[in-house]
């Protein structure tokens, strides 16, 4: 994606009719051209692995693609610069405004769970942008999943425009456009196959490797306290932790359909619980170190598929709420009595 920056009645493009004289900044429109060239493949990558990930942003302003005129429909996106460049993949050789919101470089789903693909930024943006003086139509094409953070009624009312949603995958819009913005049952079905959801882990990978040096220095103070030296099975130890994460990391994401339970955090309890019983059948440890790891390892297993309730389409932000008003101070109690049981005994041995 190469961009450069213009203004109506510049080489490139028309000058409209209706367009203010002196153009402010914010009135610039700028001239993008699609496709993903390495730059863009390679910031994906390293967003991805949450390299850069908050500065990988377009400017939130109005862009044009294409032989733009008038009648040109305006399509809503998000500033986040992977959202921008995935909606110009999928518009090889048309014409379209594309209208980007402030949302802080987050994408459009998650942008409208925070409100900032909201109404009043998108109202905000059509004035200051002068869109009204751009087309000739008063239609805003929005993605439907940033339908949470919109009242179209709102827009029309202190805008003029009218919101209509497209559908939830950039890939159906040139179908979408030519079927007069009609979307069919097929587009509005939201889906979460395993090649998206695997497409999200390394950003559950990467917070969750936060906890190595606490997984760590847990595993050797358990080594210590028990009386070995400090180093002896420390391996499997190591294992067992962090194999406890990596499944609530990966393993969660790749099965999240099929595991029973619909709340994340008893999910990634049920699984940690699995890969608990197989690390204490692998290791034998004493009866009170079996019991603490039955007691540990399912609960960071479940800490870190909660997070994932934020990446889904299958949550809501106020279940999520009600989940971790529960979920929470069951994980803590759940690790302070595993934790209990592991030191306890060596006082009293």
């Amino acid at each position: 994606m190469t961009e450069k920056s213009c203004c109506p009645g510049s080489e490139g493009l028309r000058a409209f009719p209706g367009w203010p004289s002196g153009i402010p900044a914010d009135r610039t429109i700028r001239q993008v051209y699609g496709g993903l060239p390495w730059r863009d493949r390679l910031g994906i990558w390293a967003a991805r692995w949450g390299i850069g990930r908050m500065r990988f942003r377009v400017a939130p302003r109005l862009h044009t693609q294409g032989e733009s005129d008038p009648a040109t429909p305006v399509l809503v996106t998000a500033n986040y610069r992977m959202t921008f460049a995935r909606l110009l993949k999928e518009l090889p050789g048309r014409s379209a405004w594309i209208l980007v919101l402030d949302t802080r470089g987050i994408n459009v789903w998650c942008a409208a769970g925070k409100g900032t693909f909201g109404t009043d930024e998108l109202v905000s943006r059509v004035e200051s942008t002068g869109l009204a003086s751009v087309v000739t139509h008063k239609t805003l094409v929005l993605p439907q999943l940033g339908a949470p953070g919109v009242a179209a009624h709102e827009v029309r009312r202190r805008t003029g425009f009218k919101v209509v949603y497209g559908p939830v995958q950039a890939k159906d819009l040139p179908r979408f456009l030519d079927n007069g913005m009609n979307a069919t049952d097929d587009m509005r079905r939201v889906r979460f196959p395993m090649r998206d959801r695997l497409a999200l882990t390394p950003m559950e990978i990467i917070p969750g490797m936060k906890l190595a040096p606490v997984i760590i220095g847990l595993a050797i103070l358990f080594r210590w306290i028990e009386g070995s030296p400090w180093n002896a099975g420390l391996g499997r130890e190591l294992v067992a932790w962090f194999g406890a994460l990596f499944t609530g990391a990966f393993a969660f994401q790749a099965l999240l359909p099929w595991i029973p339970f619909r709340s994340f955090a008893l999910k990634g309890w049920l699984l940690g619980l699995v890969w608990a019983g197989a690390m204490v059948l692998w290791i034998r440890p004493p009866v009170w170190a079996a019991a603490s790891h039955l007691l540990i390892l399912p609960v960071l297993t479940a800490f870190i598929a909660l997070n994932f309730t934020g990446a889904t389409t299958f949550t809501s932000l106020s279940g999520v709420v009600r989940e971790m008003r529960v979920a929470v101070p069951a994980m803590i109690a759940s690790a302070v009595l595993g934790i209990l049981i592991r030191v306890v005994p060596r006082f009293f041995s």
